[in-house]
């Protein structure tokens, strides 16, 4: 950035851009961060607005838009800084959260994991001792070749059900 621009901001402005520095970002948490950038979105809509409002008076006095454009450098220039100072901010922003959502995933994938157990209990027999015997008989599996397919028998014996009740 311009070190004459830098130094014809406020001192509000430039601290603001202060905190915006990469390394003063990555100090700030996610909601820091949104706060910082909504400051920031404030202050560059707050400066493009002026710049506009600044730009459309000067067209008529000057008597058109090119010879308008060199009278509106300064506040052009302030709501450039603050549009690249939102880049920063909305890219760590993104950044911050692109991580805590993997962090969320994989809390929520640990959290599954622990809550399925390895399968389905067997029954247990006693054997004369009374200690638990686990069945050697194999659980029943369904072989009608799908989810798919076991939803549409249903619902169609629901739609048959449905005709027979209306007579």
């Amino acid at each position: 950035m311009n070190k004459a621009l830098l130094n014809s901001l406020t001192e509000k402005e430039a601290a603001l851009v202060r905190e915006a520095d990469p390394a003063a970002l990555r100090e700030l948490d996610e909601d820091q961060l949104l706060e910082l950038h909504e400051r920031v979105r404030r202050e560059r809509t707050k400066h493009l607005k002026v710049y506009r409002r600044g730009a459309s008076a000067e067209v008529e006095a000057a008597g058109g838009r090119g010879k308008a454009y060199d009278r509106n450098q300064r506040a052009r220039a302030k709501a450039e800084v603050f549009e690249s100072v939102l880049a920063q901010v909305s890219r760590q922003v993104s950044a911050a959260a692109r991580k805590a959502s993997q962090e969320l995933r994989e809390e929520r994938l640990a959290e599954a994991r622990a809550a399925t157990s390895a399968g389905p209990r067997r029954a247990t027999s006693t054997n004369d001792g009374g200690t638990p015997v686990p069945s050697t008989r194999r659980d029943a599996t369904r072989t009608t070749g799908g989810l798919k397919r076991d939803a549409s028998s249903r619902a169609q014996g629901a739609r048959r059900q449905a005709a027979r009740d209306a007579r």
